[in-house]
């Protein structure tokens, strides 16, 4: 029996180790499995780096845009009074001139050969004229399109300098995003930087 002594102690002794390691090893993995909860967990509730702008109350409350549309439609609309004036003007000579042909007024066929020629290519003017006022109003709002993507491109910049976004999306009337939190909406910030600037530039 004494012989076994010291088989049965280092018999004991090496399942005290075993049980020391694992439960050693088991605490250790529990700990990285709590610290890759709460790294989970904090994932889960940080910001992500994305952010949106709703672009149709960015061009209501841009006064650049606002500004650069007025303009347009009052040429617009004195476009199309200028037209309309023409047009009723050779109207009225049209009128006049069925008039005087239905009553022979004029003295030879040459002279209403003569002025149906000249209304015809009055008529012709006012077309060319109406579809040259509409491509310059084409190209203006063209332009202005160009600037006002231009100005915004620049101030994105700017202000993601500071905010490191990785993405910024344009949202038209929900047509891009059907839902995001109010929290990656940053269309009042762009639309107070845009305003500042442009009021700089006036």
């Amino acid at each position: 029996m004494k012989n076994n002594l010291p088989l049965i102690f280092n018999v004991v002794l090496g399942v005290a180790v075993i049980v020391l390691f694992i439960l050693t090893f088991s605490k250790s993995s529990g700990n990285e499995q709590k610290k890759h909860v709460e790294s989970t967990d904090s994932i889960c509730t940080t910001k992500l780096p994305v952010a949106y702008i709703n672009t149709d109350s960015l061009l209501l409350g841009y006064q650049f845009a606002k500004d650069a549309n007025e303009a347009l439609i009052k040429e617009q609309e004195n476009s199309r009074l200028t037209i309309n004036t023409k047009a009723r003007q050779l109207q009225n000579e049209m009128g006049e001139f069925q008039r005087k042909l239905e009553n022979n007024a004029f003295l030879s066929r040459q002279r209403a050969e003569d002025e149906q020629t000249r209304l015809m290519k009055k008529q012709q003017d006012l077309q060319d004229l109406d579809a040259r006022l509409t491509q310059e109003l084409m190209q203006k709002q063209q332009k202005m399109s160009e600037q006002l993507r231009d100005t915004i491109n620049l101030v994105l910049k700017s202000y993601n300098a500071d905010h490191k976004y990785q993405l910024i999306l344009s949202n038209t009337s929900n047509d891009n995003i059907l839902y995001a939190d109010e929290a990656y909406d940053i269309t009042g910030d762009v639309i107070a930087l845009l305003n500042k600037r442009w009021s700089l530039k006036k």
